[in-house]
C-alpha cells in the first residue's frame, strides 16, 4: 500500500508552475492553449491523492485533440510518463514508451527533465538523449549564455564531522545548481546527468573525480565552467568551504573563493554564489539577489537529512529519500528545496 501523509497536496503549487505556466508562456514561440496546462495540472492532483489512472485517463484524452502543438505532445508525454511510473514495477516499461515519445517528438523541443520526474525516470531520459546524440541541446533564444557544471563537494572534514556529514557534498552541489538557476545569464547542468556521463565514461572513482576528468565532462555537456568545491569541519563551531571555478576550454583556474564560520552550509553556499557570480563578471540585478537568499535552510541538521535524502533518491529507494526529505522539512519549514523532494517522492514511497 502506498503511503499517505496528512500534509496534503503538497504537489500542486510546483507543478501548476512546471507544467501549466512553463508549458503555456516559457517556451518561446508555443502557441499553447490554456486548457491543455489546465487539464495536465488537474491530471496531476490525481497523482498526489494515489488515483494515478484518473490521472492517466484524463492526460490520454488530451491526445485525442487535433491541435495539439509538439510542446502540447510533450507535456502531456511528460505527465503519462510519471503517472504510469507511479503505479508500479510493472509499468515501468509502459513508463519509458512514453519518453521514447518525447523523444520522437524532438529531444530538445523542451528543456527536460523537469524537478517533478522521479529519479529513474531522469536516469533513463539520459539515456534516450544519449542514444539520440542530444545530451545536450543549444538554445538558440538564449544567445550569450553561459553554462556551468557544478560537481559534487569533497567532504574533508575530520573525525566524527567527516561520517556525520556524510553525503553533504551532493546537498551542496544542489544548493549551488538551484542558485545558479536563478541567474538568467546562466544555464546549470543537472547533477544527475554529470553523473550519468561520469558513469558512461567509466571515469567515475569510489567517488573521487579529479579536475581533468570533470573537465572532460564539461566538454561532453558543453559547458564552458566547471565549478568544484569542499568542505572542511574540524569542531562544531567552525568550517571552511572553498569552491574554484574551471574554464572547460583551458582547464585554468578563473576564480577561487573560501569563507570561514560557523557550519550554516546554505548560508554559507549563497554567500559564495554571489561572489563567484562577481569574479565571472555576471551581473546580478536586486532582484536576482533576493531570489538567491531565497530557500535553503540555517539548520545544518535540515542539510544533511536533506543531502542523505539525495542518496537515497539517487539509489530509487524512494520511501528512505522521502523520510529524509520529510525529516528535513520537519526540522525547517521554510526549507524550500526539501518541500518539494517530499511532493515528488510521497506518492512514490511505499
Amino acid at each position: 500500500m502506498r503511503m499517505q501523509v496528512a500534509e496534503g497536496r503538497f504537489l500542486l503549487p510546483v507543478l501548476i508552475v512546471v507544467v501549466g505556466l512553463a508549458v503555456s508562456s516559457a517556451f518561446v514561440g508555443a502557441q499553447v492553449q490554456s486548457t491543455v496546462p489546465e487539464a495536465l495540472a488537474e491530471a496531476l492532483l490525481f497523482y498526489n491523492d494515489l488515483e494515478f489512472e484518473k490521472g492517466i485517463s484524463l492526460s490520454a484524452g488530451l491526445l485525442e485533440r487535433d491541435d495539439l502543438s509538439a510542446q502540447d505532445s510533450v507535456a502531456i508525454f511528460e505527465v503519462l510518463s510519471i503517472l504510469t511510473y507511479a503505479k508500479g514495477e510493472e509499468y515501468f516499461k509502459e513508463s519509458l514508451g512514453y519518453l521514447k515519445r518525447i523523444s520522437d517528438v524532438g529531444p530538445c523541443v523542451v528543456h527536460l527533465p523537469h524537478d517533478i520526474w522521479p529519479q529513474e525516470l531522469r536516469d533513463n531520459w539520459y539515456d534516450i538523449l544519449n542514444v539520440s546524440k542530444s545530451l545536450t541541446c543549444a538554445d538558440e533564444s538564449r544567445p550569450g549564455v553561459k553554462t556551468i557544471a557544478i560537481m559534487e563537494f569533497d567532504n574533508f572534514s575530520i573525525g566524527k564531522y567527516q561520517e556525520e556529514l556524510g553525503p553533504i557534498g551532493k546537498g551542496l552541489a544542489d544548493f549551488f545548481e538551484h542558485d545558479f538557476g536563478k541567474i538568467s545569464s546562466m544555464t546549470v547542468v543537472e547533477r544527475d546527468k554529470i553523473a550519468y556521463v561520469l558513469k558512461e565514461i567509466e571515469l567515475q572513482k569510489s567517488g573521487a573525480v579529479d579536475m581533468s576528468t570533470a573537465v572532460r565532462v564539461g566538454k561532453i555537456l558543453g559547458a564552458q565552467y566547471m565549478v568544484f568545491g569542499s568542505i572542511t569541519q574540524l569542531d562544531s563551531k567552525q568550517t571552511r568551504m572553498v569552491v574554484r571555478v574551471v574554464s572547460v576550454e583551458t582547464s585554468e583556474i578563473i576564480a577561487s573563493v573560501d569563507k570561514e564560520g560557523k557550519p550554516e552550509y546554505s548560508k554559507l553556499e549563497k554567500e559564495l554564489v554571489e561572489q563567484l557570480a562577481e569574479l565571472l563578471d555576471i551581473q546580478l540585478s536586486d532582484d536576482i539577489k533576493k531570489l538567491i537568499q531565497e530557500g535553503g535552510t540555517e539548520s545544518l541538521d535540515a542539510t544533511t537529512f536533506y543531502a542523505r535524502g539525495l542518496e537515497y533518491m539517487d539509489r530509487y529507494d524512494y520511501k528512505h529519500a522521502y523520510e529524509y526529505f520529510k525529516k528535513a522539512y520537519d526540522l525547517d519549514s521554510s526549507f524550500v528545496e526539501a518541500k518539494r523532494k517530499m511532493e515528488v517522492y510521497q506518492p512514490l514511497a511505499i
